[in-house]
Formats: C-alpha cells, sequence, structure tokens
C-alpha cells in the first residue's frame, strides 16, 4: 500500500510534506505526494477576510473524498472545532518563534521611525503597535519567497514570519531577529504540524501514529485550546505557547489577547498535567479580565 500524502502546492507546503513522507518511509511504509490548489492559493487577499481554514478545507475535502489518505497542515491554520471524520496526529515540532527579516540586518529595535514593516496578521499587528507604535504597518500576503522578496526590492523595510516556516524551508539564515516568545507571543500550535487520514481507516492510522510526540501534541493542544475557548478563529489578536517540563512532564501555558491598535494587552499564565483543563484555565482567566471586549 502507498499513502497518498495531500499537501498544497507551494515550496513551503511540500518541504513540510516532504518531511512527513520521508518519517513514513523510514517506519517502512511507501508514502508519496498529492498537490492539492486551495481557494487560498488562489487568492492574495488577506486570510481574515477569506476565511478560517481557506488552506485547509480543500485538503479535508481531498481526504474525506478519499483522494488522498493523509493530509498535512500547519496546525494553526485549522479550525478549532473537532472533525470527527479525521483522526489527527502531532509529530515533533519546529521552533514556534517570531521571526523578523529586515533590510541591512536590523533588528526590530534598530528600524528607522516610521519603517514598513509587513504583515496582515492582527495578532502580529497588534503587538508590533505595543512595541514600535511609528511603525507603518503594511498588509502582507503570498508565499514566503514572495513576502521575502519585498523586502529585498525595498517595498519594505521588514517582515515578520514564523519561523518555523523559514526554517523548514531553508531560508532560517535570513532571519535577522528571532523573538522570545515572552517578548513576542506566537500563534497557538505556530511551528506544529498536523497529520490527518480518515478516522475509519485503520490501517493509515496506524502508520500515522508512529510519528506521534508527545510533548509537541500536548503543548499544541493546551495552546489551541485557549483558542477554542475564547471562541476566536485563527486570525483573531490571541496568542499562546506552552513548554513541557523534561523531568515532571508538567506544562505550563501562557496565553495572551491584544488589542489591535497597541493600547491594551493581558497575558495568563498556569501550570499542569491536563492540556485541555490547562488551555480552559488560562482562557477563562483572560475572559475574567475581558478579553472578549479586547477581541472585539
Amino acid at each position: 500500500m502507498t499513502l497518498r500524502i495531500g499537501t498544497r502546492g507551494s515550496h513551503l507546503a511540500t518541504t513540510q510534506s516532504g518531511h512527513i513522507q520521508a518519517m513514513l518511509i523510514d517506519e517502512g511504509f511507501d508514502a508519496e505526494l498529492h498537490v492539492v490548489v486551495t481557494p487560498g492559493d488562489r487568492s492574495q487577499a488577506p486570510v481574515e477576510r477569506i476565511g478560517v481554514g481557506v488552506f485547509t478545507s480543500a485538503l479535508r475535502d481531498a481526504l474525506f473524498d478519499g483522494g488522498v489518505d493523509v493530509a498535512v497542515h500547519s496546525f494553526k491554520d485549522l479550525p478549532t472545532a473537532d472533525e470527527p471524520r479525521a483522526h489527527l496526529i502531532v509529530p515533533k515540532r519546529e521552533d514556534n518563534r517570531e521571526a523578523l527579516i529586515a533590510r541591512d540586518q536590523l533588528t526590530l529595535a534598530e528600524l528607522p521611525e516610521g519603517a514598513k514593516v509587513g504583515t496582515s496578521a492582527p495578532r502580529r499587528i497588534s503587538q508590533l503597535r505595543a512595541m514600535r507604535p511609528d511603525l507603518d504597518i503594511r498588509p502582507l500576503r503570498g508565499n514566503i519567497e514572495r513576502r521575502m522578496n519585498y523586502v529585498t526590492t525595498g517595498e519594505l523595510d521588514a517582515i515578520v514570519l514564523a519561523y518555523a516556516g523559514l526554517a523548514r524551508g531553508g531560508y532560517g539564515n535570513r532571519a535577522t531577529e528571532l523573538f522570545d516568545p515572552e517578548v513576542f507571543m506566537p500563534a497557538p500550535a505556530q511551528g506544529a504540524l498536523a497529520v490527518e487520514c480518515r478516522s475509519d481507516d485503520a490501517d493509515t492510522r496506524a502508520a500515522v501514529d508512529r510519528l506521534i510526540d508527545p510533548s509537541a501534541t500536548a503543548e499544541a493542544t493546551a495552546e489551541r485550546q485557549v483558542l477554542a475557548t475564547l471562541e476566536a478563529g485563527c486570525t483573531a489578536p490571541v496568542a499562546s505557547y506552552a513548554t513541557v517540563d523534561t523531568q515532571s512532564g508538567q506544562l505550563t501555558l501562557h496565553g495572551g489577547v491584544f488589542a489591535l491598535d497597541g493600547s491594551a494587552q493581558m497575558v495568563e499564565s498556569a501550570a499542569g498535567d491536563d492540556p485541555v483543563a490547562l488551555g480552559r484555565e488560562v482562557a477563562a482567566a483572560l475572559l475574567e479580565r475581558g478579553a472578549a471586549e479586547i477581541m472585539r
């Protein structure tokens, strides 16, 4: 049996899916990539305009229609609602930090007043405005190569991207600054991949389960539970990151909600063993402090 892995056609997506293909082959399974075109690939509008899950729905359709056996997503792009038709696992996670790519090797603090910085993510916009209210923040879409080219050509002074995508795509050396998550909080499940198969496909379930990373699974589950409990989509100004203590196995989770104009931000933290309960606890603390009003 050859496992057909559904992937978007971008360099980053096929690279990510290629890692999963290689992992399955290492486990003794035959696997090949099948490119699926998504509505997000055909549009250059900001993600918040074209909709949550725009990059994942076509992959899931191909999976449930039987066109592919496995679908590989950036976990942060998936809607938080459970999909009972899918069996989902999280393999080893890439670095979840945010990265700056700036002209002349500049850091965020070194960018001149009024510098043009590209990002369309409300979570990033709100944190950038809190750190540097003077910046001229511009919308940004397209694949990684196109985004980086805006800096190369001088159209933008800098852009902010997830370092995980740069690292997987072989562009890690383009980052001029990597932000500590305490300084610039990442998206829930940033750096994590979600590998799905049909829940009733026992053979493929057994294959993908060989790739499970328990720490990455616990971290991503806790982080996304913050988003789910806040009833916020993946484009909302919500951030979270979790770490696992390698000795005790205990999780520490941080969650944040940010005003788009940079005027307000609130962060809550908690520690525990149950990632779902922990995510709910952090989200409840944020809601008690007025997170719903900030998100509006």
